[in-house]
């Protein structure tokens, strides 16, 4: 069986479907995996077929508009910008139809479906599984993702997840009405293909810990909470050598970086981070990441590096500080030590808020919100709460207990079964 996985986004949004897609190879299958040319490299070390959907979420993020939209933490301004975004590249988003088309047995795909995916699927009558890290099924128990605060009664919590549904779909039918006109089919509805997906059954494999957000009981069963989808460093990875002697040469670090989310003004979050952790009293591991934190005459108790493979780094902090995105939410988590989120935007604050709830982390600080001050008020807190630690660290060794991959690889394979 060949299967496409399809995935946008930054780093954290793709890297856990590259780990769907090395699980599924490892079990015998062939996969195709569509992305950014940002991670080509990433697609390949897993042994993966790469195939380039054309654009590069990273140049996008890196311009001043960008950032000035993820820095106002509105989630829908950036649902709006993706929308023009989708607009004007709409035409590059139908280059995925022959890869999709030729040979392909199953498409796996999650929010980056909604661009066009699941219209080809259809008209080629190909099966799908949706895989999805964060959760899209309305429920009773808790507010859309989207929605930074909670809600006050149930009916509304499921109303929510309505919402949240249609901000996606809306900032994203441009490409699949691109798509939908190429491949010679009428509109889709303006309420998006989430009506057809039910009806069809088409099952939906959520890629986090149930330990960090149990399955509700009023999901049907077409809803699978596998556990994370994490992508471990290839056996022979090392770190660099002058990283290894500064984490020798003091207590643990704070790790503090913010992803993808950038800032008109690098050099004023770098100083902002540099005077928290020096009021906190604290050494400090800066990662620069697409955010574009500069280097400025570092205090030898900082050092600053572009990328490390969190499950190799976080383990080895005093407490991780970043934006709340799932993936680095996710790594926070596995390595036991207390989390404190920085929620720039979207399903971000849904995240930070939830580590507070588990006690494995302070109070999020909204972007917003953020001072020097209040971070080095966080950082004390996380790193001399021995209560706090030890919650942190029994939730990691319950998620690292868990094989997420395992478990959606062999749900795919149960659900591509043909009904009797």
């Amino acid at each position: 069986m060949k299967i496409a996985i399809l995935s946008s986004g930054s780093r954290g949004d793709v890297q856990p479907y590259v780990a769907l897609g090395k699980g599924l190879k490892a079990a015998g299958y062939g996969v195709r995996f569509l992305t950014s040319d940002d991670f080509a490299s990433l697609v390949s070390e897993a042994g993966l077929e790469f195939h380039s959907t054309g654009i590069s979420v990273e140049a996008l993020l890196q311009n001043d508009e960008w950032r000035h939209t993820l820095e106002s933490g509105n989630a829908l301004r950036v649902f709006a910008r993706m929308r023009q975004e989708m607009k004007r590249q709409a035409q590059t988003l139908t280059a995925q139809i022959p890869a999709l088309r030729q040979d392909i047995d199953l498409i796996v795909t999650g929010m980056g479906g909604l661009g066009g995916t699941f219209s080809i699927a259809d008209k080629l009558r190909i099966p799908v599984v949706q895989a999805h890290y964060l959760p899209l099924t309305p429920t009773r128990y808790f507010a859309g993702p989207i929605f930074p605060r909670p809600l006050p009664t149930r009916a509304l919590n499921r109303l929510s997840f309505h919402i949240t549904r249609q901000v996606l779909w809306q900032s994203t039918r441009m490409g699949d009405a691109v798509t939908r006109q190429a491949l010679g089919m009428p509109p889709a509805s303006f309420w998006g293909p989430f009506r057809s997906l039910q009806q069809k059954r088409v099952p939906l494999l959520y890629g986090y810990s149930q330990h960090v957000l149990p399955r509700p009981d009023d999901w049907d069963d077409l809803n699978h909470v596998t556990g994370y989808w994490f992508l471990d460093p290839p056996a022979d990875w090392q770190p660099p050598p002058d990283l290894v002697d500064f984490l020798h040469a003091g207590p643990p670090p704070v790790y503090v970086g913010f992803g993808s989310m950038g800032s008109r003004n690098p050099e004023l979050v770098t100083q902002l981070t540099l005077k928290a952790l020096a009021l906190a009293g604290q050494r400090g591991v800066i990662a620069s990441g697409w955010g574009g934190m500069r280097p400025s005459a570092l205090p030898d108790t900082v050092y600053m590096l572009r990328a490390v493979p969190h499950s190799w780094l976080f383990p080895q902090m005093a407490a991780v500080v970043h934006h709340g995105g799932a993936g680095t939410t996710a790594a926070g988590l596995r390595a036991g030590v207390p989390s404190i989120l920085i929620p720039f935007m979207a399903d971000q604050p849904f995240w930070a808020r939830r580590v507070a709830e588990l006690g494995v982390g302070p109070a999020p600080i909204p972007r917003q919100r953020l001072t020097a001050e209040r971070l080095a008020e966080a950082i004390s807190q996380a790193v001399s709460d021995a209560a706090m630690h030890r919650r942190a660290a029994e939730l990691g060794a319950k998620i690292r207990a868990e094989d997420g991959v395992a478990q959606a690889v062999a749900l795919i394979g149960q659900l591509s079964q043909p009904a009797n």
